[in-house]
Formats: structure tokens, sequence, C-alpha cells
């Protein structure tokens, strides 16, 4: 298993889904951009590209990962977190060596790419 759901996520994850298309997956993965270099990406697809991508069924969900992000992403743990102000999806990544402030961008040990300022 590459990453992980908690279950507080698969609970919402898979109420989301239900307004979603039919045969609809959780994509998830790392694009360039943000103020430490990387920044997630978390969204439903329904596309897959067999050559490029690795399909997976995490507690119950299934979840379509971008094979060339697995060494980043390795680990992840997702989660769903209830606050005052609503919730929301954290993401620990116990591979992100330097994290931005605001929480929305991340850097890996192997990364050398630019980075843009927050």
């Amino acid at each position: 298993m590459s990453i992980i759901i908690t279950d507080k996520a698969s609970v919402q994850i898979k109420e989301m889904m239900q307004d979603e298309e039919e045969g609809v997956r959780l994509r998830f993965g790392v694009q360039g951009g943000g103020c430490s270099g990387l920044s997630y990406s978390l969204g439903f697809d329904e596309e897959i590209n067999e050559e490029l991508d690795v399909v997976e069924e995490i507690n119950g969900i299934p979840v379509v990962l971008f094979s060339q992000d697995l060494p980043i992403i390795e680990g992840t743990k997702i989660d769903f977190k209830e606050n005052l102000m609503g919730g929301g999806f954290s993401i620990d990544n116990p591979n992100a060596v330097l994290s931005c402030g605001c929480g929305s961008s991340f850097r890996p040990k192997e990364y050398d790419g630019p980075v843009e300022k927050c």
C-alpha cells in the first residue's frame, strides 16, 4: 500500500464520491509549484493511463496514483479533521523535509526544482 487513508477521511471521500459520476476514482499525487517546490493534487478522475498510473483500493476507495509520484508520496497519510471553521483534509508525508508555512506545498528529500515565494 503506497498511501494511508484514515477512517475519517474514507467516510468523507465516500460521501463526496456519491455526488460524482459512476466509475470515478480518487486521484492523489503531486505537481510542481508552491513556495516549497511541490504541492499535492487530490481530486476525482474517471481516466486512467495504464502505462503511467497505478490503481489501488484503499479502505474501499479506488485510488489512482501517478507511478512517478510513488517515491515522493510513499507512506503519506490522508486524514480528515474537523474544527470550528468546518473541516478539511490533512496530508502528512514522511518524505517531506520542508513544508510551506501555509501548508499547501512541500519539498521532498531529492527535490531540486524551482521554488516560489508564498
